[in-house]
C-alpha cells in the first residue's frame, strides 16, 4: 500500500541530486524565460548542470522538472522559433552535445505541461547513469520539506507514469507520464528497457532512464553521433485537488489519464478479419487431434495443444463463446453441445460445486487443489448460458451458488490464492510477501451473485454481491491480481449501481477501472521482436507479469462491453474513452497473438506448455513489451474463445442486406429506417476515431453505400476494395448507412 511519506534531512537518506538541486533553489537559478499553465508559474531556469522547469502554484509549492541534463553546464543557450502549440522553445549545447527543449502547455480538460527533450550526441555517447527528473518541493522552495503520497508508479514495462498528491503545502495532485513510444530509439540504440523506470523514492522521482546495471563493465552500446534521439517526452497533468477518499483518487487518476492519453502517440489500426479467423478456429477445435480429447465417452478440450488435463475453465469458456457464435450465425454449433454434455463429470454432487479437473486427473496434479478465481469463472459462463435459456447451464449454476457462498464467507472475502475445495484448507496464501491474494476475486465474485440475483430475484444474492464489492474497500491501487477479473469487477460495481441506484457502486467502479489501466501499457514498444506486433494499451495479465495474454484480453473485452451497457450518460467521459480505446486496440492487438501472424523467428523454441503449430488457429498465450520470444508459456488453446468473443462483438449483421459492418467501437443501438437505411449510435469518447467497414458478405457484390454522420454531412471512404470500404468516423457519431437496393450476385 501507500504511505505518506514525510522526510526531513535528517530522517532516512537522500542523494546528492536532491542536496544539489535544494541548494541551486536556495541560491537562484537564472531565469531564462517564463509562463502561465492555468494557476501554475512555470519558470524555465539555468543551473549548474541542466536545465530546469519549476512549477509553482502560489503558497502551494510546486515541482522541480529537469528538462535536460548539461554536464559541465550550457556552453551555449538561445530560444528559437516557436512551433504551433509551443509556450517556448530552446536549443542548448553542452559538453554531449545539442539539446531541443519544447515546452508546450495546455488547459482543454486539466492544466498540461508536456516537456520533449531531443539529443543530438557531438561523440558516440555512452549512458551510464542520467538522474531521476521530477521533484516535488515544499515551502521555501525545498524539496526536503515537501509532503505527500503515492499513489501509483510504473510497474514493470507498462505505462511509465507515477501518480501523487503534494499536501503540505498544498500544491494538488499530479499525473507524471513519460510517452514512452518516443523514446524507442533511445532503448534501442542502449539495448536497454524502461522496466519500472518512472518511479522513484521521494521526493525524487520521475523518469530515470535505463542504463545498462551498475558493475565494474561500463555500457559499450552508445547513442550515435549526429543522430537526434528523443531522450524525454514528459507530460505533467496538474489537479490542485490533492484530499479525497479512494474513488475520489481513482476518478481523478481515470480524468488526468485521459487528459494524458489524448496527447500520446497512437498506432493506426488494421482491419481484422476475425469471422474468418473464428471459421478457421471453429474446424481446428473440431478437427485437430491436438485440440481435444475424450474421457468418460465425453469431448473435453487441452487447454494447450496436445498437453494438460481438462479443466473446467477452459471448458465453459469455449462451450460459452462457441455459443455465443452459433447465436450471431444463426446456425447451431454441434461442437459446443459435444462439450456441453460432458460437463457433468465436473460437478461435484457431495460438494455441491463444479470441480476443476475430471476425476481421473492425472496423479501430478492435486485434484482438490483449485485457484480462486477459477471456482467463480466457470460459473460467471454457466450464469450467461442459464440466463439465455440453457436448461443444463442452470442446473450446474443453482447447484453451485451455496458452495460459492459458503468459500466467500469462509474467507471474509479476501481470497487467498490457491485452496482445496474439500475443507478450505490454504495451500498458497499470498501473491508475495505483501499478504494479498486474489484481490480482485471479489468483483468476479459478486457478478456471478449478481447473475443469480437476476435469473432468481432472491435478495440473499444481491447481499452478497454488495458484501463482496464492500469488502475490497480501500485497496486503492493494490486491487488489480488479474487483468479481466479487475474488469468484471468494474462491470459488477455499474450493475449494483444500477440495480441499487447508489452513487457509491458507480463511484467504486472507477476504483476498479483505475487499477486496471494501471496495469496497462499506453505506448508501443518496437523493442527487439516487439517491432513485429503492437502492444499499445495491452495489459498484462497479473499484476507483476511480464507479459500480456490473450485470454485476459478477450475476457477484459467482454466484461467492458457489459459495463458500458448498464452505463448512461453519467459514466465519466474519460472512463468512457479509456475503455473503447482499450476495447478498440485489443481488436487490432490480438491478432498478432495468432503464431501465423508473426515471423515464425520470433517464436520460442521451447514452450512450458504444449509446443506451437502456426497451422493451428489458436492463440499464443504471451506477448512481452520488451520483445522476448512470443509463445514461451504456450499456443493456448482455452484462449481460442477470443475469434468468436471478437467477431460477435465487432460485426454486425444487417437484415436483407448483402454486407455485414465492421466497427472497432461498440454499437449503443443501432435502428433500421427502411428496406435500405439503418442508423447507429458509437460508444466512443469524444475527439477520438472508429473505424467503420461495410464488408461484402460472400457471393454478394456491394452496393453503393452512403455513410453521414447525425450533423448530416457525408463521409469520403478511407480505402475502399471489391471486397470492403473503410471508413473513419468520431467514436461517439451517430452514423446513418444507406445504401443501393440491388443485390447482384457475384461468384467470389
Amino acid at each position: 500500500m501507500a504511505t505518506t511519506i514525510r522526510l526531513e534531512p535528517s530522517v532516512g537518506g537522500v542523494s546528492a541530486s536532491v542536496l544539489e538541486l535544494r541548494a541551486e533553489l536556495a541560491e537562484g537559478m537564472r531565469e531564462i524565460a517564463s509562463f502561465d499553465v492555468a494557476q501554475c508559474d512555470v519558470s524555465v531556469s539555468e543551473g549548474r548542470n541542466a536545465i530546469w522547469a519549476i512549477i509553482r502554484r502560489a503558497g502551494s509549492g510546486g515541482l522541480a522538472v529537469r528538462a535536460a541534463p548539461c554536464p559541465g553546464g550550457a556552453r551555449r543557450l538561445r530560444r528559437v522559433r516557436r512551433a504551433p502549440g509551443d509556450a517556448l522553445r530552446l536549443e542548448v549545447d553542452s559538453a554531449i552535445g545539442r539539446q531541443t527543449i519544447c515546452f508546450r502547455d495546455a488547459t482543454a480538460e486539466l492544466p498540461t505541461l508536456r516537456i520533449r527533450t531531443e539529443l543530438t550526441p557531438a561523440a558516440p555517447l555512452l549512458v551510464p547513469f542520467l538522474p531521476r527528473d521530477l521533484y516535488p518541493i515544499g515551502t521555501n522552495d525545498d524539496p526536503l520539506r515537501a509532503e505527500g503520497r503515492v499513489e501509483a508508479a510504473q510497474r514493470g514495462l507498462n505505462s511509465g507514469l507515477i501518480y501523487f498528491h503534494l499536501d503540505a503545502p498544498a500544491f494538488g495532485s499530479v499525473l507524471y507520464f513519460q510517452n514512452l513510444t518516443a523514446l524507442n530509439d533511445y532503448f534501442r540504440a542502449t539495448r536497454t528497457t524502461p522496466d519500472g523506470a518512472v518511479g522513484g523514492e521521494w521526493p525524487e522521482i520521475g523518469y530515470l532512464p535505463p542504463t545498462p546495471p551498475q558493475s565494474g563493465t561500463p555500457p559499450v552500446d552508445p547513442l550515435p553521433a549526429g543522430r537526434t534521439i528523443t531522450l524525454s517526452d514528459a507530460v505533467l497533468i496538474l489537479h490542485e485537488n490533492a484530499a479525497g477518499d479512494e474513488q475520489d483518487q481513482a476518478l481523478r487518476f481515470l480524468q488526468m489519464s485521459g487528459a494524458a492519453y489524448r496527447l500520446t502517440d497512437r498506432p493506426a489500426t488494421e482491419f481484422r478479419d476475425w469471422v474468418a479467423r473464428a471459421d478457421r478456429t471453429l474446424k481446428d477445435l473440431d478437427t485437430a487431434p491436438e485440440a481435444t480429447i475424450r474421457h468418460y465417452g465425453h469431448l473435453y478440450v487441452h487447454p494447450y495443444t496436445a498437453a494438460e488435463y481438462p479443466d473446467v475453465m477452459v471448458q465453459m469458456s469455449l462451450i460459452a463463446s462457441i455459443r455465443d457464435y452459433a447465436a450471431w450465425t444463426g446456425t447451431p454449433i454441434d461442437l459446443a453441445a459435444r462439450l456441453a454434455a460432458g460437463l457433468v463429470k465436473f460437478h461435484d454432487t457431495g460438494l455441491g460445486t463444479m470441480r476443476r479437473y475430471l476425476p481421473n486427473v492425472g496423479k501430478d496434479k492435486d485434484k482438490d487443489a483449485v485457484d480462486s478465481w477459477y471456482l467463480y469463472h466457470p460459473l460467471l459462463n454457466l450464469g450467461r448460458l442459464a440466463l439465455d435459456g440453457d436448461v443444463r447451464a442452470r442446473h450446474f449454476f443453482l447447484g453451485s451458488l451455496d458452495y460459492a457462498i459458503k468459500a466467500a464467507r469462509h474467507f471474509r472475502y479476501a481470497w487467498p490464492i490457491q485452496f482445496k475445495v474439500t475443507d478450505f484448507d490454504i495451500i498458497v496464501a499470498a501473491r508475495n510477501d505483501d499478504g494479498l491474494g486474489q484481490t480482485d476475486v471479489g468483483g468476479l465474485y459478486a457478478y456471478v451473485m449478481l447473475q443469480a440475483y437476476e435469473l432468481t430475484s432472491e435478495e440473499r444474492f444481491l447481499h452478497e454481491a454488495r458484501a463482496a464489492i464492500d469488502a475490497a474497500r480501500d485497496m486503492r491501487f493494490e486491487l488489480n491480481y488479474q487483468a479481466n477479473l479487475t474488469a468484471w469487477g468494474a462491470s459488477a460495481c455499474m450493475r449494483l449501481w444500477r440495480i441499487t441506484n447508489e452513487s457509491y457502486y458507480l463511484r467504486q467502479s472507477y476504483v476498479y477501472l483505475a487499477s486496471f489501466f494501471h496495469n496497462c501499457a499506453i505506448w508501443e514498444s518496437e523493442i527487439a521482436h516487439a517491432r513485429h506486433y503492437s502492444n499499445f494499451l495491452g495489459a498484462t495479465c497479473l499484476h507483476d507479469a511480464p507479459y500480456m495474454a490473450i485470454y485476459e484480453c478477450f475476457d477484459s473485452f467482454a466484461a467492458f462491453e457489459r459495463y458500458l451497457k448498464d452505463s448512461g450518460p453519467d459514466l465519466d467521459p474519460a472512463a468512457r474513452m479509456l475503455i473503447c480505446e482499450y476495447c478498440k486496440y485489443a481488436l487490432h492487438r490480438a491478432w498478432f497473438y495468432y503464431p501465423d501472424a508473426i515471423p515464425a523467428e520470433i517464436l520460442a523454441q521451447e514452450n512450458r506448455n504444449g509446443h506451437i503449430d502456426r497451422k493451428l488457429s489458436f492463440p499464443l498465450e504471451d506477448l512481452y513489451h520488451d520483445g522476448q520470444p512470443a509463445g514461451q508459456v504456450g499456443q493456448e488453446i482455452y484462449g481460442a474463445g477470443a475469434a468468436f468473443v471478437f467477431a460477435t462483438r465487432s460485426f454486425h449483421s444487417v437484415d436483407g442486406a448483402p454486407f455485414r459492418l465492421f466497427c472497432d467501437h461498440f454499437l449503443l443501438e443501432s435502428e433500421r429506417h427502411g428496406a435500405c437505411a439503418l442508423s447507429a449510435q458509437l460508444a466512443g469518447g469524444d475527439r477520438c476515431e472508429a473505424a467503420l467497414s461495410v464488408v461484402r458478405l460472400p457471393r454478394r457484390k456491394l452496393p453503393k453505400i452512403r455513410l453521414s454522420l447525425g450533423d448530416g454531412s457525408t463521409v469520403r471512404p478511407k480505402h475502399i476494395t471489391p471486397d470492403r470500404i473503410d471508413y473513419a468516423v468520431p467514436a461517439n457519431a451517430r452514423v446513418t448507412i444507406n445504401w443501393a437496393s440491388a443485390d447482384i450476385k457475384d461468384d467470389r
